[in-house]
C-alpha cells in the first residue's frame, strides 16, 4: 500500500488524515495517511525515516508549520510556484528523488472564489504575515488578479523581501504590490487574509480593524480554535469572517492530485468536514 503522512510541529489536531482517506473513498485510491510529530530540529531525519521504514512504499508527504522552508531546502526538485514561495507543503518520492511544491495559494484561492463566493480579481487585498503561511499564498493570489495587494508584517524586511521576490509577476499581471508593517497599514480592503502566527500562538488579531471595508471577507489560515479569535474581531467590526478549513481541503485536494493523478470531490469533502467540525 502507498503510504503518506503529515509532519509537523504540532500534528496532533490535523484534520488531513481524515481528508485523505475520503479522498481514497470516494476516488477508489488505495493509501494509508497517518500524522507525524517532528522535533523542531529533526525534519530532515524524519523524512529519511520515513522513507527508510516503509521499504520504498512511502510516496509523498504533507509539510505544516513550521518545517515548509525546510522542505523546499531538502526538495532537489521544485516546482515553478515553491520555487518563488522558497516554500514547501508537499513533497512526493519517486526514483528521481524528492520533488516539492506548494498548494497552499491554489487551495485558497479556490475557496475564497469558489466556496466563499468572493471574486479576487480587481479586489484590494490585505495578505498579514512575511513567513511561510504568506510565502506560499501570494504567487497565486497575485494570479487571480486583485488590484492591489498588501503585505503587512511585524519585521518590515520580511514583507519587503517577499514583495521583491514577486515583484515581476506583480507587473505582469498589473498589479500594485506593497509592503508595509502592522501598524502602519494603508487604506481599506476588501479581502483580509491572516497568514501570521498570532492565532496559532492565542494571540491579539495584529492589525487595527480599520483596515476591514463594512462587508469585507476576512479569512484566517487556521482553522477551529486557533481562528475563533479572528473570526469573533471580523465579525464584530461588520466584516464576514471565514476559517482556513476551505483552505485545508483545497490544498489537500491538489496534493492528492499530485501523488495520485486524480482530482477528489473536494467540495463534497469539505460540507462532509464541515459537519465534523461543527459537531453536526
Amino acid at each position: 500500500m502507498d503510504l503518506y503522512c503529515v509532519m509537523g510541529n504540532p500534528v496532533e489536531h490535523s484534520r488531513s488524515p481524515w481528508i485523505h482517506a475520503r479522498f481514497g473513498e470516494l476516488t477508489g485510491q488505495v493509501l494509508d495517511y497517518s500524522r507525524r510529530l517532528v522535533p523542531l530540529d529533526g525534519f530532515e531525519a524524519a523524512v529519511a525515516a520515513f522513507r527508510a521504514e516503509t521499504s520504498g512504499t512511502a510516496r509523498g508527504c504533507n509539510v505544516t508549520v513550521p518545517f515548509k522552508f525546510e522542505a523546499a531546502a531538502l526538495a532537489q526538485h521544485l516546482s515553478p510556484r515553491a520555487m518563488l514561495a522558497r516554500a514547501v507543503n508537499t513533497l512526493r518520492f519517486d526514483e528521481d528523488g524528492i520533488h516539492g511544491d506548494n498548494t497552499d495559494g491554489a487551495g485558497l484561492v479556490a475557496d475564497i472564489t469558489q466556496h466563499a463566493g468572493v471574486p479576487l480579481a480587481g479586489s484590494e487585498l490585505l495578505l498579514l504575515g512575511a513567513g511561510g503561511a504568506a510565502a506560499g499564498v501570494l504567487g497565486p493570489l497575485l494570479e487571480a488578479g486583485p488590484r492591489r495587494v498588501v503585505v503587512a508584517n511585524r519585521t518590515l524586511a520580511k514583507a519587503i523581501d517577499l514583495v521583491r521576490r514577486h515583484a515581476a509577476l506583480a507587473l505582469q499581471h498589473g498589479i500594485a504590490l506593497e509592503a508595509h508593517e502592522l501598524p502602519s497599514v494603508p487604506g481599506e480592503f476588501d479581502v483580509v487574509v491572516n497568514g501570521t502566527a498570532s492565532s496559532l500562538a492565542g494571540g491579539e488579531v495584529p492589525v487595527a480593524a480599520r483596515v476591514l471595508k463594512r462587508g469585507a471577507l476576512a479569512v484566517d489560515m487556521m482553522y477551529g480554535p486557533a481562528a475563533a479569535g479572528f473570526m469573533d474581531w471580523a465579525r464584530e467590526h461588520g466584516a464576514m469572517p471565514r476559517d482556513g478549513l476551505g483552505m485545508l481541503v483545497e490544498q489537500a485536494a491538489e496534493s492528492f492530485a499530485l501523488w495520485r493523478g486524480v482530482r477528489p470531490p473536494s467540495g463534497q469533502v469539505l460540507g462532509e468536514l464541515r459537519a465534523v467540525v461543527d459537531g453536526k
